[in-house]
């Protein structure tokens, strides 16, 4: 088991989560990941559950709770967006980083949404593989409903979590 000084043992635990109490890992993992974890959300699929159902009805259970679980930590984030339009407190922060997230949301996510709005911030989300955290600060701080951040979210997270089953399909298949 990874160490406890990482966030590596919270993977370790979804990866291994079982049973239906399984699926309460997997909603506050996802909810975490949403404004606070590094790391990405894929890792939900390779929870086994165990929950004695057939296999296409576990995942869609796995990529209901994830979406649910990223949506409701995805409006955490969007509150903390909205403070930080006022305080500036993020904003300064993320510049001080070792990564540039500004000017890289300035240039990508920031486009996207004055372009998309929240259908772009869904299809942002529906990237596999990439930190989600960096789309939903980006997009918290320009947007302003809460309960289209939150569809777009959810909508977002289910979508990353297909394509993956997707490409992770279509890459087995040409095995």
């Amino acid at each position: 088991m990874p160490g406890l000084g990482s966030f590596e043992w919270i993977q370790y635990v979804v990866e291994t989560a079982t049973g239906w109490v399984g699926l309460a890992i997997i909603f506050v993992y996802s909810f975490l990941i949403a404004f606070a974890l590094p790391g990405v959300s894929e890792v939900v699929l390779a929870a086994p559950l165990n929950l004695g159902l057939p296999e296409w009805l576990k995942l869609t259970l796995i990529i209901f709770v994830s979406g649910v679980g990223k949506a409701a930590g995805s409006l955490l984030a969007f509150h903390i967006g909205q403070e930080a339009k006022e305080s500036g407190i993020i904003i300064d922060a993320l510049r001080r980083s070792r990564f540039d997230v500004i000017e890289w949301s300035e240039k990508n996510t920031v486009k996207i949404a004055q372009k998309w709005g929240y259908l772009g911030m869904a299809l942002a989300l529906c990237v596999p593989f990439f930190p989600d955290t960096i789309s939903i600060y980006a997009f918290a701080v320009l947007e302003e409903d809460y309960a289209k951040f939150a569809l777009a979210s959810f909508v977002g997270s289910v979508g990353r979590l297909l394509v993956t089953l997707f490409l992770v399909g279509s890459t087995v298949m040409l095995i």
